[in-house]
């Protein structure tokens, strides 16, 4: 989910309302806030919590509410998963520490000293272009060992990485295998993935719900359908202007021309300007009519 910003410092607080009802309108399975598009690493420890209050409290127990923890500091790591934990949420998301770089036993060593210290469950999340430092197929194996940890959201991009980490269902047959770049969604639910966790489903939920549900019931034709759906999304709204965030930007600026939210950025982003928020506005006209004409509903409950 991304963080609907009024100001450097300030949630807008009527779309954050608005958001976290139209997603869970569209019948997603959870909520995973304060990761890449949530902006987290930008956001102050202040605001980090204030999010986790009004989410928490806003979905009330509906849905899993899942929090990104990852600091360069331990000591931050474990008080935001405390602070998490007392709001309700019911699990957390921990990429590699980023900023100086460690090898591999060291991850190893980071893990097996953190997720001890931990409230909840753990969602391990591979975000190499980020962090700088993957989790290798080999560091995720010794996780296994660790009860805390529930399963991996990759966002690396490569299925066959992917493919290997779901080798690992053998031996932790409850962990959860969920894929982030959202253009190899199908791909990787017909590997033997459990879902995604998508950015364009900020805005059209529904999209990326129907094609999982059509993939688990074995639709073929519909899922390569709304698959090519997702794609046109992508397509779209993720490469406007010249923007180092362009995703980010294209889902804010989408969520302003549908009422959602605001499109601010966090610092040093900036959101687009008037002319690119026209390109933004044409294109989730036609993306709408595209999606009308699957079947996939656009617009949600706003209120509970």
């Amino acid at each position: 989910m991304i963080t609907p910003l009024q100001g450097r410092d300030q949630l807008d607080h009527p779309g954050l309302e608005r958001l976290v009802e139209h997603i869970l309108g569209g019948g997603v399975t959870g909520l995973f806030i304060l990761g890449t598009s949530g902006e987290g690493p930008g956001l102050s420890y202040r605001l980090r919590r204030e999010l986790i209050d009004r989410v928490t409290h806003q979905v009330a127990g509906r849905r899993p509410v899942l929090v990104g923890i990852t600091d360069t500091s331990f000591t931050e790591c474990v008080s935001l998963s405390r602070y998490a934990a007392e709001r309700g949420a019911q699990a957390l998301v921990l990429a590699t520490p980023y900023y100086f770089p460690s090898n591999q036993d060291e991850l190893s060593g980071h893990l097996e000293r953190l997720i001890p210290e931990l409230p909840l469950p753990v969602l391990l999340y591979n975000m190499p272009q980020m962090t700088k430092v993957p989790f290798a197929v080999e560091t995720v194996r010794r996780a296994t060992a660790l009860p805390g940890v529930i399963g991996v959201k990759d966002s690396g991009g490569d299925l066959e990485y992917f493919k290997q980490i779901l080798t690992l269902r053998r031996e932790r047959p409850d962990w959860s295998f969920l894929i982030g770049p959202e253009e190899r969604l199908l791909d990787a639910l017909r590997a033997g993935g459990d879902g995604g966790v998508s950015g364009g489903a900020n805005v059209f939920p529904r999209l990326y719900v129907q094609l999982c549900e059509a993939a688990f019931a074995g639709d073929a034709v519909r899922a390569e359908r709304l698959q090519a759906a997702i794609l046109r999304v992508s397509e779209a709204l993720y490469r406007i202007g010249r923007h180092s965030s362009p995703v980010i930007t294209g889902i804010k600026g989408a969520l302003r021309c549908l009422g959602v939210c605001s499109d601010f950025m966090a610092e040093p982003f900036e959101r687009f300007p008037e002319g690119e928020r026209d390109v933004v506005r044409a294109r989730v006209a036609e993306l709408q009519a595209d999606l009308a004409a699957l079947n996939v509903q656009t617009s949600h409950a706003e209120t509970r």
